[in-house]
């Protein structure tokens, strides 16, 4: 097999959570200990300058959330590691399903204070349709929480996954001593806001030897011994074939703003965490080692740096190997590109790249080729399947407040929803903008960047739709008949596709009844040759 050795090497992985229970914060350790930052940024205060990594559009320095998707690529211990960092914000949730359509693990934060939220339930539930092995980071353990044993009867019972601890806390908030590692057998004694190579690392082979009570004192050493007799008992070594299966999840505890944890987790997962892994296509399963380039767009970003008014594609290789300069064919397209300058990146900082190996995500420069979905391969045809997409559920029309800038905004709407957190709908016989968002706090940012990116100043006026549908019949009177019935309700989408817009679930449910030959669909996919809406 060609290219196994730079298979095996690399790692790709994306980190999800609730909002605020410290993604970005352990996105900003990881980064450390590879060497690829010198210092962390600053997420939890707006005042602060020194900004995350990771958080490099403006709106996200200010609001101190993510609200894209970031590709970061390092090395550690021999391993090439692609961490993509997911927007935690459920109205980002789109963003963040289809980026775990392009990694082979996931490691899942949650808040020990605040346990399972709404959204760590929501992401679990994506992980577990595609069988995503998944580490479970529980973190802010120098926060007065949860006991460690609740949580994980709670994470358990939420998720519906079963845990198994590697490493274990002393104490939490004000009294947190530090973690012991249970498969490395040491103990982790720290101090808040040291740096990552300050550790304090104690080997302990018994935890019977005095020198622990000496360390963490009579009482916590006492408490340590119980717990760790109590894990050996019920949950015994780490099955590793079951966490691959997606069926057991290994647990760390720790504190990413204090480092405390992050190292030993780390050091787990490149043990552990799968290589590259076969993805399900239209025609056949594609493997890493076909020799064959193959792999697909899972997100797009207009303006990575706003001075050049870039637009990159990121793509997911799946198979073969990925060249500079070599013509590749464009599946929807049905045309061949090559790509003189592809990136790997940093948050916002890009390296141009010789080669890439299936697991690596390469920054592809973009003039308008590309929309999510779209698969290259070495001149077959055939793509990805299981990108999701969302009808949307917020419809606002867009109103321009500056005539003078009409082109600026009609190219800003284009490449912002092109990157799929929105969706652009036209009235039908008219020239009436709609966008479509999952979630309110998009709008807000499209027209932050609307503004700040394209010059374009708009205001968004609520429309009381509750679904878009996409309609088609194979009966071109009937859908004829039922556009003209329903002209205030029929926009385009981008590509050209009819959409009915229904005002309620009773709506929507008498169209259905009342139209039995046209078929209402809920989600579009680009359709050519087997893409279908």
């Amino acid at each position: 097999m060609k290219y196994t050795e730079e298979i095996n090497k690399r790692k790709t992985f994306a980190i999800i959570s609730h909002p605020d229970a410290g993604k970005t914060t352990l996105t900003e350790k990881l980064l450390l200990f590879g060497g690829a930052i010198q210092t962390a940024g600053a997420v939890k205060s707006n005042k602060i300058k020194k900004h995350a990594t990771s958080d490099f559009m403006e709106i996200e320095k200010q609001r101190g959330i993510s609200v894209a998707t970031s590709v970061m690529t390092f090395e550690y211990e021999g391993f090439l590691i692609n961490l993509l960092d997911t927007p935690g914000h459920k109205d980002f949730a789109e963003d963040t399903y289809r980026t775990l359509t392009a990694v082979d693990s996931v490691i899942l934060v949650i808040d020990s204070v605040n346990g399972v939220e709404p959204q760590t339930r929501r992401l679990m539930e994506v992980c577990r349709m595609r069988d995503t092995p998944v580490i479970v980071f529980i973190n802010k353990m120098d926060r007065d929480g949860k006991m460690p044993f609740d949580l994980l009867e709670e994470i358990e019972k939420e998720l519906h996954i079963q845990l198994h601890p590697m490493s274990w806390p002393i104490n939490s908030g004000k009294d947190f001593k530090g973690v012991y590692n249970l498969f490395d057998k040491n103990l982790l004694l720290f101090s808040a806001n040291t740096k990552a190579n300050d550790e304090d690392v104690m080997h302990i082979t018994d935890l019977s030897d005095a020198s622990l009570t000496d360390r963490v004192g009579e009482r916590d050493a006492k408490q340590l011994r119980e717990d760790v007799e109590l894990i050996d008992g019920v949950y015994g070594g780490l099955n590793t074939t079951s966490y691959l299966e997606g069926k057991i999840a290994p647990v760390f505890f720790g504190s990413a703003v204090n480092n405390f944890g992050v190292k030993e987790m780390l050091d787990t997962f490149i043990r552990i965490a799968p290589a590259p892994l076969c993805r399900l296509t239209s025609e056949k399963e594609v493997c890493p080692e076909d020799e064959k380039f193959s792999g697909f767009v899972f997100k797009i970003h207009a303006n990575l740096d706003p001075k050049h008014r870039d637009r990159i594609a990121f793509l997911r290789v799946c198979s073969g190997r990925f060249e500079r300069n070599k013509y590749y064919h464009h599946v929807r397209l049905d045309k061949d590109i090559r790509f003189s300058n592809p990136y790997s990146f940093l948050a916002r900082q890009k390296d141009v790249i010789e080669e890439a190996y299936p697991g690596d995500v390469v920054g592809l420069f973009d003039t308008g080729n590309f929309k999510i979905g779209d698969t290259l391969t070495e001149g077959a045809d055939f793509y990805f399947t299981g990108i999701p997409s969302f009808s949307p559920e917020l419809f606002k029309e867009v109103v321009n407040k500056d005539p003078m800038k009409t082109k600026q905004l009609e190219k800003g709407l284009l490449q912002l929803t092109d990157e799929g957190v929105a969706q652009l709908f036209t009235q039908h016989g008219g020239n009436r903008k709609i966008i479509g968002c999952v979630g309110d706090l998009q709008f807000e940012v499209i027209q932050y960047r609307l503004l700040q990116e394209y010059g374009a100043s708009v205001q968004f006026n609520t429309l009381p739709f509750y679904k878009a549908c996409w309609i088609t019949s194979e009966d071109k009177k009937k859908l004829d008949d039922f556009i003209r019935f329903k002209t205030a309700n029929i926009v385009s989408d981008k590509d050209g596709h009819l959409v009915y817009l229904a005002q309620s679930e009773w709506f929507l449910n008498t169209e259905i009844t009342n139209n039995p030959d046209i078929t209402f669909h809920f989600t579009s996919e680009i359709h050519k040759e087997g893409y279908g809406v």
